[in-house]
């Protein structure tokens, strides 16, 4: 890697407090490369032989089972996958492709697992980015086994709407199948939230969603920040 490569990953939470010589390490045996859409990274049930972390893009993680396929998550910069598989020495429980053009590290899981024995400030960076991951599937456990279908659209909803500025228009930032996966619902089911959705002001055109009753749909929605807000 270049050495502005270089500088750009050494500024990332995860390695910023690292020591220097461990980073160095590290670096060596590791790849920062740029993938096209719809690239395959891994694949479920293969060992874990890289730690990725997603520098620009969107990766997909996905799973099959008896003929089915679903979408786990999207993780978009600055974000890690595979790191539990990585520090177990495990297979991995997910695939992965991109879904935009996306830059990406790779580091060889063997370096990672070193570099954890050897520097204790990494150790405690990647135990946090452990932590946040586990948090962030209690999360999605709940809102999965807590609210209806409709009700976690309208809390997608009204998320989407505010990372967008608030200003009572939206564009989903994903195709209506992925979302659907995403929220637990087959495209199907999708549709009839949206339907249910229509006397709480939410107003659909293709990708875009007109939101014209806040009030209603947020009451609707009912948020909790155990389990909405992303820095609980």
């Amino acid at each position: 890697m270049r050495q502005d490569e270089l500088k750009e990953i050494r500024e990332l939470d995860l390695f910023r407090s690292m020591d220097e010589s461990v980073f160095g390490d590290i670096m060596n045996a590791a790849y920062l490369q740029t993938f096209p859409s719809q690239v395959e990274l891994i694949r479920e049930g293969d060992p874990a032989d890289f730690f990725y972390v997603v520098i620009e893009g969107c990766v997909e993680l996905f799973a099959r089972s008896n003929g089915r396929e679903t979408t786990m998550a999207l993780v978009r910069p600055i974000g890690t996958f595979i790191l539990a598989a990585v520090l177990k020495e495990a297979v991995y429980l997910m695939s992965a492709r991109t879904s935009l053009r996306s830059r990406i590290v790779m580091i060889p899981s063997r370096d990672i697992r070193q570099a954890v024995s050897n520097d204790q400030e990494f150790a405690r960076s990647m135990i946090i980015e452990l932590a946040g991951c586990y948090r962030a599937v209690v999360k999605e456990h709940k809102n999965l086994k807590l609210r209806t279908a409709v009700e976690r659209l309208a809390n997608r909803l009204m998320k989407y709407h505010q990372d967008q500025g608030g200003n009572g228009s939206m564009e989903l930032p994903y195709d209506k199948k992925t979302l659907a996966a995403l929220l637990g619902m087959t495209p199907e089911n999708l549709s009839r939230a949206f339907n249910t959705l229509k006397p709480y002001g939410v107003v659909v055109k293709g990708t875009r969603i007109d939101l014209t009753d806040l009030e209603s749909l947020a009451t609707l929605a009912k948020s909790n920040r155990l389990i909405d807000d992303r820095n609980t």
